[in-house]
């Protein structure tokens, strides 16, 4: 019987047909003739043979037969997508396989190799691996390349089938098709990430997967231009990139494997041209196995002035990587990395949130005890004008780097201070606590501190920790800001009454939380036994918080008139000066060892604070008449 037609004359032939049944005449023929091609198993016209099919169907005529030939293609791909698929439809798709995987049609053998790649189960990868390892053995590079993608699938199932594949999996590397030595190359990849004992195995001198990885590298490296593989001016970028990677699996903890190709990563670092992204993403790679092995010290530079040029790149992502890496690295080569300390603080100024993020997390690694003025200045620059989002991490970081570096304590303090005034609303908890014990801890900087912190407190009450502070220190060390004498800043004229306005401007201002109204009453009270005018002034303002609505600050406010009514000759002794403090102790937070410092901003128990007293003397009654 003679062929179909194609289907452009079989549609002019229906459109010719000038009666109904000469039509479908023309239809059965057509459908006779397509027949017979499926019973000869002809492959050639499936596709031509389908859309006629498509299109007699949307003429209304039966079709199903062609269906049904395709039903057991499409029961294997049911079967495959399926988390628990009937016995039985798993039978069918493997018999389907079977016989696809050994039919002579090149493409047959490939798409069902796909198909196996794509959705093979854990059952279907074991019954089929020994299948797969021998098309990994065929003459057909076509064969091979799809069959190693499709080991690499079945590895990632069933580990335990790793080592079938390893000998085939090495004898590829032998091969001068790129698409084979790309398969072969990612087969080893995950055959030496998942199994240790295959790591070793290729890494033997038995082996020798290295040398001749380093082989096929220099030859792509130092290749002339090839139209099938250039691209970009980059011989097979693609395989570089996989040849890379598997060389710093081998040669992570192995020296003599690190050895052998130290001249190679060279040779790649020296030679691949920088602008292009595609030369980029080859040098990225480089650097990440240059970093990864035990690379000579002269090598580490080089891959480090790599991430260098890449942070002076216009691109942002390669920018952000750059900066990834380097983060990763600079505890390790610390000096190399500070070479380029101006071109990361240059990038705090980017646009970009997560290069600035990033940019801020290598700056604060950067900071050391030689280059503390200088980075310091840059980050509270940034400071000032940095998103809110970042606001809190650049705080930390700072204060935890002034406290490592800090050349000295009123350097120190002046930083802290700095920083509550740009950003002392998004400082952490601990910060006060923590400047409140540095303070107490430098009585020779108690006049200076007082006087900056209550010229600050004047300009600007809406940082609470700042104000916090300023009202802790003017409580503790009031009587310093009447006497004017301080050598270490301005000197300023400050009354009693100037005191305590900033005091009740604190108490009554909208923008002051509770903690820092405790903070402010408490070194109200205080001044009592450090002024000798205002003593009254102070009574009338504890006393209104009598009856405050906020519970902590009225039972403070009772408290404190107590001590003015009943035990006016023990308010000396109970609001003397904290005591200097301890430093921490290891396993102690900055936070527990301050802790004492702010206690007295918690509610007071009078009959704890107070010398022991016959019980008829205090009681609660007292407290509250």
């Amino acid at each position: 019987m003679s062929l179909s037609v194609p289907l452009h004359e079989m549609i002019r032939a229906i459109r010719s047909a000038r009666t109904q049944c000469e039509e479908r005449g023309v239809i059965q023929r057509e459908c006779a003739a397509i027949r017979a091609q499926f019973r000869q198993a002809d492959n050639g016209g499936r596709s031509h043979n389908l859309a006629k099919l498509l299109y007699v169907h949307m003429l209304g005529y039966p079709a199903h037969f062609g269906q049904v030939r395709g039903f057991g293609s499409f029961l294997s791909c049911v079967c495959l997508e399926d988390e628990k698929p009937s016995v039985y439809l798993e039978l069918l798709f493997l018999c389907v396989c079977v016989s696809d995987l050994s039919h002579s049609n090149q493409y047959v053998q490939s798409l069902a190799l796909c198909t196996l790649a794509c959705m093979g189960s854990a059952e279907m990868c074991r019954d089929l691996a020994s299948e797969i390892d021998r098309l990994l053995r065929a003459s057909n590079s076509f064969i091979k390349k799809k069959a190693a993608l499709c080991a690499v699938h079945i590895v990632r199932k069933v580990q335990d089938l790793g080592e079938l594949f390893a000998p085939a999996a090495r004898s590829l590397l032998t091969e001068k098709n790129h698409g084979v030595l790309h398969g072969a190359v990612v087969l080893i990849t995950e055959l030496c990430e998942r199994n240790p004992e295959t790591l070793k195995q290729f890494s033997c001198v038995y082996f020798q997967t290295v040398p001749d990885l380093v082989q096929i590298m220099k030859g792509l490296v130092i290749s002339s231009y090839s139209p099938d593989h250039d691209v970009a001016g980059v011989s097979d970028p693609f395989l570089q990139v996989r040849i890379l990677r598997l060389l710093r699996i081998l040669g992570r903890n192995d020296e003599a494997a690190s050895d052998a190709m130290n001249d190679l990563l060279a040779q790649v670092a020296t030679n691949t041209d920088s602008t292009k992204t595609v030369g980029n993403a080859v040098l990225y790679e480089t650097v990440l196995t240059v970093l990864d092995i035990n690379s000579e010290s002269g090598l580490r530079v080089l891959a480090v002035n790599i991430l260098g040029r890449f942070l002076l790149n216009n691109d942002r992502n390669i920018r952000y990587i750059a900066m990834t890496s380097l983060q990763k690295i600079v505890g390790t080569d610390h000096n190399a990395v500070q070479r380029h300390r101006g071109t990361i603080v240059d990038c705090l100024k980017d646009q970009d949130a997560s290069v600035k993020r990033r940019a801020l997390e290598l700056s604060l690694a950067l900071v050391s005890a030689s280059n503390i003025r200088s980075m310091m200045k840059e980050l509270l620059l940034f400071l000032s004008s940095c998103p809110p989002e970042l606001r809190s991490q650049a705080a930390s970081g700072i204060f935890n780097a002034a406290e490592r570096y800090a050349p000295s304590q009123r350097w120190h303090i002046d930083t802290i201070l700095h920083v509550l005034t740009t950003a002392g609303g998004d400082v952490r908890d601990e910060t006060v606590p923590n400047l409140i014990q540095l303070i107490t801890n430098t009585s020779e900087l108690h006049c200076y501190t007082v006087h900056k912190l209550y010229r600050a407190l004047l300009t600007d009450i809406s940082q609470q920790s700042l104000v916090q502070v300023a009202c802790w220190c003017i409580g503790e060390y009031g009587e310093l800001l009447l006497r004017g004498e301080c050598q270490e800043a301005e000197p300023v004229q400050v009354s009693e009454d100037d005191i305590l306005d900033a005091l009740e401007t604190v108490l009554q201002s909208h923008m002051s939380s509770p903690a820092t109204r405790a903070y402010a009453l408490t070194a109200t009270m205080k001044l009592s036994t450090r002024i000798t005018d205002n003593v009254d002034r102070i009574r009338s303002i504890v006393s209104i918080y009598g009856s405050c609505i906020d519970v902590e600050l009225q039972q403070r406010a009772v408290e404190y008139n107590a001590l003015f009514k009943k035990y006016d000759h023990m308010r000396a002794a109970v609001l003397e000066r904290m005591p200097v403090m301890e430093k921490n102790s290891p396993g102690h937070t900055n936070k527990e060892s301050a802790g004492e410092a702010v206690k007295e901003i918690q509610p007071v128990n009078i009959k704890q604070a107070l010398p022991q007293q016959p019980a008829n003397q205090v009681n609660n009654e007292d407290l509250t008449s």
